[in-house]
């Protein structure tokens, strides 16, 4: 038999997208509570000079993996294209000093 509710039918009940388990909750707030007597900044500057693969790796995982654009809207790209004049153009040797090479 299948389990499970058939395609097209809404979701309904548990929690909503993006809302952490509680467990996950509480663990990030007693991580924050630990940061905050640790030393907080100041300690994470340090370990940013004194640990620099640790701290990137944790600056991988905090940072957004996804861009918006201002104000959370759509993301606005810009291309801009000059075009360049690359005619050649005729140099005025007349007045170029003379070179004369030795065998």
């Amino acid at each position: 038999m299948p389990v499970g509710r058939k395609p097209g039918t809404p979701k309904t009940g548990g929690r909503k997208k993006g809302t952490p388990n509680k467990a996950t909750r509480d663990i990030r707030k007693a991580v924050l509570e630990a940061f905050e007597k640790g030393g907080g900044p100041e300690w994470l500057r340090k370990q940013m000079e004194e640990n620099p693969v640790a701290f990137m790796n944790l600056l991988g995982k905090i940072l957004p993996t996804q861009i918006t654009g201002a104000g959370d809207g759509a993301l606005e790209i810009q291309v801009v294209r000059k075009v360049i004049d690359v005619t050649p153009t005729r140099v005025d040797d007349s007045n170029a000093p003379e070179i004369t090479t030795h065998h």
